[in-house]
Order: C-alpha cells, then sequence, then structure tokens
C-alpha cells in the first residue's frame, strides 16, 4: 500500500524570518514554532548537528502552518540569488465571496484585503477589473516580490 504524499510548499527568498512573518499574517497561519523542549529552530537545527554556518540569522523561524491543519506548510528557504524573472507558480488568495456575491461587494472585499495586505508589506501590481465578465483580481507582491493574486 501507497502512502499518500504530503505537501509542503517551498519559497526561495534572501529574508525567511520576514517572509514567513508576512504570509503569517497574509494567509491567517502561525509562524511554526520550534520543537519541545526547544525555545528556537536554531537550538534545535544546532542540536541536530546543523552547522553554524549554515542557518543564516536570526532564529529561524521560516516557515508557517495553518492553526487549523487543513493548508500545507510553506517554508522559506534562504537563497543566495535573488529573484530575477516572473513566479512559475503563485498563490491566488480568494476573498471576494465567489460569484454568488454581487460584483461591488466583491470588489470592496478585494480591495480592503488589498489594503490589509499593503500595511503588511505587499505592493499592488495590477488590477483586473472586469465588471462585464464578473471578474475582479488584483495582482501583488509580497516583500521579496514574488507575484500572487487576491480575487
Amino acid at each position: 500500500m501507497t502512502t499518500r504524499p504530503t505537501l509542503q510548499l517551498t519559497v526561495d527568498c534572501a529574508e525567511p524570518e520576514r517572509l514567513a512573518a508576512f504570509w503569517a499574517t497574509a494567509l491567517g497561519y502561525h509562524v511554526e514554532p520550534p520543537p519541545a523542549p526547544f525555545a528556537t529552530w536554531r537550538a534545535y537545527w544546532l542540536d541536530q548537528g546543523a552547522p553554524e554556518e549554515e542557518l543564516g540569522v536570526g532564529d529561524c523561524s521560516d516557515s508557517v502552518v495553518d492553526p487549523d491543519g487543513a493548508g500545507p506548510r510553506i517554508w522559506f528557504q534562504q537563497a543566495p540569488e535573488a529573484k530575477a524573472v516572473k513566479n512559475r507558480l503563485h498563490l491566488d488568495l480568494g476573498v471576494s465571496g465567489g460569484r454568488g456575491v454581487p460584483f461591488a461587494t466583491r470588489k470592496e472585499r478585494v480591495l480592503a484585503e488589498v489594503a490589509r495586505l499593503e500595511s503588511a508589506g505587499a505592493t499592488r501590481s495590477c488590477l483586473a477589473d472586469a465588471e462585464d465578465s464578473g471578474s475582479f483580481s488584483v495582482l501583488m507582491r509580497d516583500p521579496e516580490g514574488n507575484e500572487f493574486c487576491v480575487h
């Protein structure tokens, strides 16, 4: 019998702790606490034999988890190179309530979420407003420039 794989999303980035904090806020996730009895992830990884020079700076709080356990764990992995091109994979955050909700209400909900995410460090990139087709979304970038959509 085969076991079903678990899903973890991994995001290469320059500042893992910063992105983990942003995406925890954006998704309603929590920064993943270190395993007991360790006070920090750094202490845990050092105990496991990870070399100090591989741990970067900070306490290594570089992953976020869904508090309900339904969504995937997201790990922010420090990478030496900067983001250079458009993402091949991006997250879509659905906050409008879907097509059963009046267009004006969906647009209001999306713009409220966009404002909340901007206050958390995201930037607005592009607006797609097509009332005739019932579509409204905003392309945004997280603090390191990774694209995501709010619809």
